[in-house]
């Protein structure tokens, strides 16, 4: 008999490696990946872009109206790619220009009530693995696998450096330390759906274990739920 699909959710603070793990678990389930942080930064992008003041209510819903987020399957990358309004914004969202400013987007309520109806749609079929903040907590409560990360703040700011490093080699350690800070304050203290750890979700720390061993763990922990 065929396992049956379950609904994965991965939450935590950024720069813990939480797409990464999603992804490696999607593949190997061949299970649907959805980065619900790309979807967040995708709509920054579009309030950034279209001089949006997303503190006047009416203006954000306006512009929420004009959306329109999609995941497209890349072959020969073997990821999903975000499409926000048709074009291909991948490489676009992951600017630091875009990070700045995703946390203060995403504590929107009106922002977060668009993502999370998408998301839930998304999950319908189940067979889905979800990364971010909210996911075990708001999006899919009753989700069969609810993983929270963490990791030391000083590996996350190098591990957050490495990546924006390659893009931009004007950064530096102090603006990514800033950043990180500033992010993780805000997702914590948003009014609405602040990051905190499900009851029942099962931490992983990866501040010194590898990719290979934290996968190995998630996929115990997805056995036992099957």
């Amino acid at each position: 008999m065929a396992a049956k699909k379950i609904i994965i959710t991965i939450d935590g603070w950024s720069s813990c490696g939480k797409s990464t793990l999603a992804k490696q678990l999607a593949k190997k389930l061949n299970y649907v990946y959805i980065d619900s942080g790309a979807m967040y930064r995708a709509i920054t992008l579009y309030f950034l872009r279209n001089h949006i003041d997303w503190t006047d209510e009416k203006e954000v819903n306006e512009a929420l109206a004009d959306i329109q987020l999609e995941f497209h399957y890349n072959e020969h990358s073997g990821q999903s790619e975000m499409y926000l309004n048709g074009e291909n914004v991948e490489y676009v969202i992951r600017d630091l220009v875009v990070a700045e400013k995703v946390s203060d987007v995403a504590a929107i309520r009106e922002v977060r009530a668009f993502a999370v109806k998408q998301q839930q749609a998304m999950g319908k079929k189940k067979g889905i693995v979800m990364d971010g903040r909210d996911i075990g907590t708001v999006v899919f409560p009753q989700a069969e696998l609810k993983i929270f990360m963490t990791a030391d703040n000083a590996i996350r700011v190098e591990r957050r450096f490495k990546e924006l490093y390659e893009k931009n080699p004007n950064i530096t350690p102090e603006e990514v330390k800033n950043n990180l800070e500033m992010r993780d304050y805000i997702d914590s203290h948003r009014e609405v759906s602040p990051l905190r750890q499900a009851d029942d979700a099962i931490v992983l720390d990866n501040s010194n274990i590898g990719m290979e061993e934290q996968l190995k763990m998630a996929l115990a922990w997805v056995q036992e739920k099957r």
